[in-house]
């Protein structure tokens, strides 16, 4: 089977505006979440912003895009290249803020304007999808697909990515995933859901209460290992298996056996050739609600020998909806390529017996899983591996 490994990657977080800044402050145990009242009709509450307003999704995919490239040492265009980039929220706050205003979408552009126009002005005026305007960026000319699983969006992406590669239809793909999702009527649903935290994220805390949303970009570069050695390229790790199933149970609660979620673990370790006990660490989706966390924790405790790690890293950086696994996949890879793992941020008082990481911790291991899971009972796994690995 063709090994499929990362080269390249960018990130945008609500600690910092590029990867290494990021992954400093992550060990550091610091957060980027703090007290904001963007919109004067919500109640002030913690978020996860970029910037001191909202980010729109266009600047941040840019910065995500060009670190990567830059990482991967690529230069655009970049004619033979697919992208996989997913979004769940998507252009929401253009549309919202074009709803509030009681017009239409603007066209603005005569028909032969129109075909003149600029990539931006197309994402402006039509919402184009972030995969779309990622491939504009990048001059791609291969396959471009747009994801949309709500939280589990990104290793959909990354999975999609590996699998035109492993099938033969490019040598080289684009993946991750952006949102923008603080806008006001993401912030008022999710309120009335009574999903939020009112103070801060404290994930599989006793005291947990909530997630915190979050801004931010991921973007991977994936090759086939033989074009990352013919051009010398640095490979942070390899991308294995992937799990997919869903519950069809309830669109936003997890069935409480966890058995489809067990499944997904055990089809990503069949298909990545990997058993439990191969699995130093787990990156978990770790939300801090309630739910979430029992769930999670009933099909670690369920699978893998009590010592694996386990650590959530949205008490840093919030949490980012279809971005998250995108940012969870690049900080497994940082694990594994620089042998330290990142510290569950915001635990004190774990409300599960379970090997958490509370400070940074060597990581010997050459395999680790990111975990995630979405509305509608979607389960994700996907399975890392240094090159080491065999």
């Amino acid at each position: 089977m063709t090994k499929v490994v990362v080269t390249g990657m960018g990130l945008v977080s609500s600690l910092a505006s590029n990867l290494d800044q990021t992954w400093q402050r992550l060990l550091a145990g610091e957060s980027g979440l703090g007290l904001h009242q963007p919109f004067p009709d919500i109640p002030p509450q913690p978020l996860g912003l970029v910037n001191p307003q909202p980010s729109r999704i266009e600047p941040l995919l840019e910065l995500a895009v060009s670190e990567a490239l830059q990482k991967a040492s690529l230069a655009t265009p970049l004619g033979d290249c697919g992208v996989v980039i997913g979004s769940s929220r998507g252009c929401q706050a253009q549309w919202e803020e074009r709803a509030a205003k009681g017009l239409d979408p603007p066209i603005g552009l005569d028909p032969e304007e129109a075909l003149l126009a600029t990539p931006a002005d197309i994402f402006q005026l039509y919402s184009a999808s972030p995969a779309t305007l990622v491939a504009q960026l990048i001059g791609a000319q291969g396959p471009v697909l747009a994801p949309r699983a709500a939280c589990a969006t990104g290793i959909w992406a990354i999975a999609q990515g590996a699998e035109l590669i492993r099938d033969g239809y490019c040598s080289r793909v684009v993946v991750g995933a952006v949102e923008a999702p603080i806008t006001p009527l993401t912030l008022a649903g999710f309120n009335k859901m009574g999903a939020m935290a009112k103070s801060g994220a404290y994930p599989f805390d006793q005291q947990r209460e909530g997630f915190v949303l979050a801004e931010g970009a991921a973007i991977l570069v994936l090759e086939t290992e033989s074009l990352a050695y013919h051009r010398q390229a640095k490979i942070y790790g390899q991308i294995l298996g992937m799990g997919l199933t869903v519950d069809a149970y309830h669109m936003s609660a997890p069935e409480q056996s966890r058995r489809w979620a067990m499944i997904a673990v055990q089809d990503c370790l069949r298909r990545s050739q990997l058993t439990t006990n191969d699995i130093g660490y787990i990156h978990a989706h770790g939300t801090a609600t309630q739910l979430n966390d029992q769930a999670e924790a009933t099909v670690i405790q369920g699978l893998f020998p009590p010592e694996v790690a386990v650590s959530s890293t949205k008490g840093a950086t919030g949490h980012t909806l279809g971005t998250s696994a995108a940012l969870g996949s690049v900080f497994c890879l940082l694990s594994l390529s620089q042998k330290v793992l990142p510290p569950c941020v915001g635990l004190q008082d774990p409300a599960f017996d379970l090997n958490f990481v509370r400070e940074p911790q060597i990581c010997d291991s050459q395999a680790v899983l990111c975990f995630s899971s979405g509305f509608g009972g979607q389960n994700t796994v996907l399975a890392i591996a240094s090159m080491d690995h065999s």
